[in-house]
């Protein structure tokens, strides 16, 4: 608890209110289940490893106040270990409450083996090919989950997305630089960034994410990119890095390219919270559909994707939930978190009308310490269009 306070007293002085409120609640939460499951790991030869994971949590909320991206060695003895232990603690809530209530907490330590698996989920992501066909004149009522399956095209439209990155602990600037040579080398007809290039540790050097995103310049003319919400924490930051990377950003704007499988309308939506649906009609309107072209429209937030009028997209590319990030995807099942929490898209393919919407799993995380059952996705889209 004095640990507690000391962090919390120092983001209060050192850094904002705001940050220490939500140090307070994240820590005080993490703490007192901590202090519920102590008593069963004291009783095991593993508490001194307990204990010193115990303590990264407490030294890399410390360092937070000062964010910056660590150098190796500190990812892999503290912030790694911190995210593991505070997930595991975080997941151990019933047994902790088990514990409170004076019952036995048999199996306290399943939740830091889930952990542990995140932990290597975390750390790696998954090549994959999708086939989604699109403009088929289908019209679905409603927002809902669409099968994808091959299509019949000659030449499909070939699309890698790279979306919420998250440069911190889990995605280091030479791990991004590996992502982006892999989708250059595969030869796509575009690449496509929907946002979150950043957390609060890479906010502060303006030149990691251009290194990270270095690769990208063998394909200039051939990359878009839009604004994800934590984008808005350092704008000029990411515009610098795009720039230099040769990525086109469009921020409520639009762009044109030709490909081998023919013209492609692009249009990039920024990120609001409000009035979403006037924003992207005002923006559509600006931007009519061009003749002979498939109009692809790059939306951080699927959940604006029911928003969005019918007709204005054949193809709306999206990220923002990490694929739902706790879930069951890794069992070959759809179920996550976020699809009980909240009545949104998570990931793969969906329909409204005739507009359909790809949600990218992520190629990094954020928020929750780790990736669960939801493995970070590096895939290439192949978009058949019948109709065209």
């Amino acid at each position: 608890m004095l640990a507690w306070a000391a962090v919390v007293a120092a983001a209060g002085l050192l850094r904002s209110k705001s940050y220490a409120i939500f140090r307070a609640v994240l820590l005080g939460v993490y703490s007192l289940i901590f202090l519920g499951l102590a008593a069963a790991w004291r009783s095991t030869p593993l508490w001194p490893l307990v204990v010193y994971l115990h303590a990264t949590v407490f030294i890399h909320s410390f360092a937070l106040i000062r964010p910056r991206l660590f150098p190796s060695l500190y990812r892999a003895l503290v912030s790694v270990p911190q995210a593991f232990f505070a997930a595991g603690t975080l997941l151990g809530l019933p047994w902790a409450i088990a514990a409170a209530l004076g019952l036995p907490p048999y199996g306290f330590f399943v939740p830091y083996l889930l952990a542990l698996v995140g932990v290597l989920q975390s750390l790696v992501s998954r090549e994959e090919e999708v086939d989604v066909v699109v403009a088929d004149g289908h019209v679905v009522p409603g927002v809902r989950r669409h099968p994808s399956g091959g299509g019949a095209s000659e030449r499909p439209l070939r699309i890698i997305q790279l979306t919420d990155p998250h440069l911190g602990p889990f995605m280091s600037v030479e791990r991004l630089e590996r992502i982006c040579r892999r989708a250059v080398e595969r030869e796509p007809d575009l690449v496509v960034l929907t946002g979150d290039f950043l957390t609060m540790e890479s906010q502060s050097d303006p030149g990691l994410l251009g290194r990270a995103l270095a690769p990208l310049r063998a394909l200039e003319g051939k990359t878009f990119a839009c604004f994800g919400n934590h984008d808005h924490e350092a704008p000029d930051t990411v515009r610098s890095a795009l720039e230099s990377a040769g990525v086109t950003l469009l921020i409520d704007d639009a762009a044109q390219a030709q490909t081998r499988a023919g013209a492609v309308q692009i249009i990039g939506m920024d990120f609001h919270w409000r009035e979403r649906k006037a924003r992207m009609a005002a923006v559509c309107a600006r931007h009519p559909r061009e003749p002979g072209a498939l109009r692809v429209v790059l939306l951080h937030n699927p959940a604006a994707f029911r928003e969005l009028a019918d007709g204005e997209a054949d193809l709306v590319l999206s990220g923002h939930t990490h694929g739902g990030q706790v879930g069951l995807v890794s069992l070959g099942l759809p179920h996550t978190l976020l699809r009980v929490l909240m009545n949104a898209p998570d990931h793969g393919f969906w329909a409204s009308g005739t507009n359909r919407l790809y949600v990218h799993r992520g190629t990094g995380h954020y928020g929750f310490p780790l990736r669960l059952g939801v493995p970070a996705e590096e895939s290439l889209l192949r978009v058949h269009a019948p109709e065209r």
